[in-house]
């Protein structure tokens, strides 16, 4: 059996220039600070893409990512806790996307299942369609949505076993779970790890064989 137990100077260091970046949670629910300060900290990959549902607050370590000049591209939902993204998208010294969150989540659960892309009707008559393609579909409009997948997903979960099998509670699932199937590269952040088969299967959210690493917090 793979032995997945790594350190978080470990994990981030297999972030390369020019990488995707999908980060999990909704501001701090159920985000992996622990990965993401890391890579501020000891890791100067740059040219980076960050895919997430947010980019945290001036409190969390993605602020100083987003600050750091290493970001040159965001795909989000939600920026209004940061003002450097705000700051970004205005100037343009970084490209920003935004999308309707439950768009958000789709375009990476598509990209985790090996889809074409999504059809939606959110955004029909908005800026959200400006250059996206239409479909019509029983006379109604939906727009075309593309996968999202990354090169490497940090994500967060409160236990793990050996080889990988994890436990996330509550809220902090949100889009760690759809992450952990969408990126070549994916480290767990746990506050427990347990020898392989003390997690009842019927618990488990995301199967090891989703999971590359394991970094122990807390």
């Amino acid at each position: 059996m793979k032995n997945k137990l790594t350190t978080a100077r470990e994990a981030v260091g297999k972030v390369k220039d020019g990488d995707s970046i999908m980060i999990g949670g909704f501001l701090t629910g159920g985000h992996p600070e622990n990965l993401v300060s890391a890579l501020v900290n000891t890791n100067t990959a740059g040219n980076l893409t960050i895919i997430s549902n947010d980019t945290g607050t001036q409190e969390l370590s993605v602020y100083q990512l987003v600050k750091s000049g290493r970001v040159k591209h965001i795909f989000a939902s939600y920026i209004g806790s940061n003002p450097e993204t705000g700051r970004l998208l205005m100037t343009g010294e970084a490209k920003v996307q935004l999308f309707p969150q439950g768009t958000l989540a789709e375009k990476i659960r598509a990209g985790g299942a090996g889809l074409g892309g999504i059809l939606t009707p959110v955004g029909i008559g908005t800026v959200v369609e400006e250059g996206k393609k239409k479909i019509k579909i029983n006379d109604r409009e939906y727009l075309l949505e593309l996968p999202l997948k990354a090169n490497v997903a940090f994500i967060k979960a409160h236990k793990a076993d050996e080889t990988g099998n994890l436990i996330m509670n509550g809220s902090s699932r949100n889009f760690n779970i759809v992450m952990a199937t969408a990126a070549d590269y994916v480290v767990a952040e746990v506050e427990e790890y347990v020898k392989a088969g003390e997690i009842d299967p019927n618990h488990v959210n995301v199967p090891g064989i989703f999971v590359d690493a394991i970094v122990k917090v807390g």
